[in-house]
């Protein structure tokens, strides 16, 4: 098992979504870690504060080539990552095990169009946010006093899948942007693979989010991070689902809300039935009675999220769990 480096520079990131044509940055095996380098904030870099700006990511702005400009979205991910043996039909755990930002300032912006009451809130705002990296806080508004805790978390981490080109925003069952503040460090991700190799990328460092990122954004922030990947030959997924210390995390997507709560529920009751061996029925009422179904975010269009989060405390004594290890 070996330990890699995955620095962000014009060789190694992509921007605006995914594409099983892109050469890979990383070539690995099972088992093995990476310490990966993330940026954010492609296009707002000419409004960017000096510490926003380093060396290496103004370089990716003013050349990075344009066959790593594949989509029409606004994130920069690191990446691919190629799996050995990896195939479509298995399955990429990703265990998260750090996640950090890696300078002292994001930034919040507004869209217009964009965000869940883009009638009330026309007009694009940016906004640039510093971060105590010491206290784990941002405080906003600035001189309000309000401490925002600090919960990084990769925003974007998804696989390819035979589609060309396809965009960075909306998250599908091959991951992306899901935005789901649930993937902290102690977190292991599963992620169906599409195409061969996987062709996993990750980026959208996001330093605090509330569930549903309603104006759009996050505390949107540069990231490093590490991460070790197992290639699982033994698992068959539909959609993805993460495994916390306290629960198990199932994601659904949508072109609405309910069309995503529709889903994460369907996904659920398959989860409880295959990995809890629970009867279809019996899984259908305890998503009603245990789990609790969040908005996971509610503006990447044109797909909306929930997840359910499944207590882990509720679930059988026999480790069920064991299973995934």
């Amino acid at each position: 098992m070996t330990r890699h480096l995955l620095k962000a520079n014009c060789k190694t990131v992509h921007l605006g979504g995914f594409s099983p044509n892109l050469e890979p940055a990383l070539t690995v095996d099972s088992g093995d870690r990476i310490d990966i380098e993330t940026y954010s904030g492609y296009y707002v870099a000419d409004k960017a504060p000096p510490e926003f700006l380093t060396p290496e990511f103004l370089d990716i702005c003013q050349n990075l080539p344009t066959n790593r400009k594949i989509g029409p979205g606004p994130h920069l991910l690191t990446g691919p990552i190629y799996v050995n043996n990896a195939e479509p039909g298995n399955v990429l755990e990703i265990q998260i095990e750090e996640v950090y930002p890696s300078l002292s300032v994001g930034f919040n912006a507004i869209r217009a169009g964009w965000g869940v009451l883009p009638e009330y809130f026309p007009e694009s705002k940016l906004r640039f946010i510093s971060l105590d990296l010491e206290q784990r806080t941002a405080e906003f508004p600035v001189g309000s006093g309000a401490k925002i805790p600090l919960h990084p978390f990769f925003g974007i981490i998804g696989v390819a899948n035979p589609e060309i080109n396809r965009s960075s925003i909306p998250p599908e069952r091959y991951g992306g942007n899901m935005d789901n503040q649930e993937l902290q460090p102690g977190t292991r991700l599963f992620l169906p693979v599409s195409v061969r190799g996987g062709l996993l990328s990750v980026g959208d460092g996001h330093s605090a989010q509330g569930d549903g990122e309603v104006n759009g954004t996050a505390i949107e922030t540069s990231m490093k991070g590490t991460v070790k990947i197992i290639l699982r030959q033994d698992l068959f997924l539909i959609f993805p689902f993460a495994e916390t210390p306290t629960h198990v995390v199932i994601m659904g997507f949508g072109r609405t809300l309910d069309d995503a709560l529709e889903m994460a529920v369907k996904q659920t009751v398959y989860w409880l039935q295959t990995f809890a061996g629970l009867k279809e029925e019996d899984a259908y009422v305890l998503c009603s009675i245990a789990v609790n179904f969040r908005m996971t975010q509610a503006v990447n269009n044109p797909q909306k999220g929930v997840h359910g989060m499944v207590p882990k405390s509720i679930l059988p004594e026999v480790k069920i769990l064991d299973r995934l290890m």
